[in-house]
């Protein structure tokens, strides 16, 4: 009775011997970290490798509103939940490799009615007599595929891999929606602060305006200036609801970033016209990227997938053995069926298979596999030299935009200047209205210049944290499927 159970602890003994031999294809080495030694566009002062943004990366920027709406969509967008489902399907899948791994155990249990022909050979030999009668069985089989090679590892490893990948993906589409919700949320401010200039500038003309008609009813102005104040009023009112226009069609896009209906505010307008200072992003140095970015991680994870299907081709070209067994009782009568008498059981067969003639089509497999690891190997060197412009550029942006805002500043400065003494001539009859319309204008650009500048500054920050990777630091692929699934 105990004789299945001696060999299948013998087999079992034998394929582990025999597994502990190697594995077939190469081991995954990762690609090596950047050579540069800093940022090219970067303050000599963050030159440091353990400078790195907080996970919530967004709240560098101390804005509670921004807080807010990260949150939302974080936790509302369609897209994260469609991220979350590719992990789950990832891991499932992973879980169904796995189990090659080990013995496939089923229970079976039936029962069937039979009768044989009495006008065969067999029911000649009986007498010409035929045999008929109910059937009972029970029992256990198992099949298992001995991994004398490391084929089924390298399959799981390419499913580990995988499932990392898909979790890096998941993370990269986190990464991008939070930088397009603090872009989109600081493009709007922006045009929060024109609005705010452009209702002053639209206030001062219609004073303007009401100024020159008054002195034209009075003989002490001409109809020439009038118009000039009608158009500059006019012109105003008209950059206002450009303007509105704008942060309307950015705000519907807020809202579809949050998840929510584009049809009900996200967020209240605000009617001060000054933005705050960019924060400092710490960029630490170029070597860490691989480490700081999902989508770059990802691209390393899918290179040990293909690493780990070289191997799978490989294995091809070596035996595959397998081992199935039963063991359980027959019996005609179903109260004879828990007899020692009813006990049937087989080991075997161990079945051996050797690939002798495939028409090329294990080397075609092996070739393909290589190629297709080759091609994700160039992918994701151009993936990191993607990465590392990116950083230089959102470096320099922060950079040239910092200096372009000192110099606009000074613009500033000068046209407010300019309209003062543009307006204090015309009082005294020095000059026409045409010199105070011009100077109008300038100031009006000098100072949405400025507010642009300024949200370009916070842009240029947004853009330098997405591209170091928001702080993001990659976590064990087991660990995020509860994550994932909510």
């Amino acid at each position: 009775m105990f004789k299945p159970v001696i060999h299948t602890a013998i087999a079992a003994a034998v394929a582990a011997l025999l597994s502990a031999c190697g594995t077939i294809g190469p081991d995954f080495k990762a690609p090596q970290a950047v050579e540069t030694a800093a940022w090219r566009h970067a303050p000599a002062t963050q030159a440091n490798d353990t400078a790195r943004l907080p996970a919530d990366w967004w709240t560098v920027f101390g804005d509670q509103a921004l807080n807010t709406l990260e949150q939302r969509a974080l936790h509302d967008n369609p897209n994260v939940r469609a991220a979350a489902q590719r992990l789950v399907q990832a891991q499932a899948q992973l879980g169904v490799v796995r189990a090659g791994q080990l013995p496939s155990v089923n229970v079976q249990a039936g029962v069937s009615n039979s009768r044989t022909s009495a006008e065969t050979s067999q029911g000649l030999a009986l007498g010409h007599r035929s045999i008929e009668g109910n059937n009972y069985s029970a029992g256990v089989g198992f099949s298992w595929e001995l991994d004398l090679w490391g084929r089924v590892r390298r399959i799981v490893e390419a499913a580990d891999a995988q499932a990392l990948a898909a979790q890096d993906d998941r993370d990269g589409v986190l990464l991008m929606l939070s930088s397009q919700v603090a872009t989109t949320y600081w493009q709007l401010r922006g045009l929060d602060a024109e609005l705010a200039i452009l209702r002053n500038a639209l206030a001062t003309r219609r004073e303007s305006q009401e100024l020159i008609e008054a002195r034209f009813n009075a003989g002490l102005s001409n109809e020439l200036d009038v118009s000039r104040t009608r158009i500059e009023r006019a012109n105003a009112e008209a950059d206002l609801h450009e303007a509105q226009r704008q942060r309307n069609t950015l705000e519907h896009a807020l809202a579809v970033l949050v998840g929510a209906s584009p049809s009900a505010p996200v967020v209240a307008a605000s009617q001060d016209a000054a933005l705050p200072q960019p924060p400092a992003i710490p960029v630490g140095l170029p070597a860490s990227l691989l480490g700081q970015r999902p989508d770059l991680a990802g691209s390393v994870a899918n290179l040990q997938a293909f690493n780990a299907q070289v191997g799978v081709a490989r294995g091809a070209f070596y035996p595959a053995l397998s081992l199935t067994g039963n063991y359980g009782y027959a019996s005609e009568n179903l109260r004879n069926l828990a007899q020692g008498s009813a006990r049937q059981f087989s080991f075997g067969p161990l079945a051996l298979s050797l690939p002798i003639f495939d028409a090329g089509r294990n080397r075609a497999n092996l070739k393909l596999a290589q190629a297709r690891y080759d091609e994700a190997v160039a992918n994701h060197e151009a993936r990191l030299l993607t990465a590392l412009r990116e950083v230089e550029d959102a470096l320099s942006d922060v950079q040239q935009r910092q200096q372009q805002g000192e110099v606009q500043s000074q613009a500033q400065q000068a046209a407010a200047r300019a309209l003062l003494v543009a307006q204090a001539r015309y009082d005294r009859g020095v000059s026409t209205y045409l010199d105070v319309t011009d100077a109008q204008r300038s100031t009006l650009a000098a100072d949405r210049a400025a507010a642009q500048i300024r949200t370009q500054r916070l842009l240029a920050a947004v853009s330098v944290a997405r591209a170091l990777g928001g702080g993001w630091t990659q976590g064990a692929a087991e660990a995020t499927i509860a994550k994932a699934g909510n």
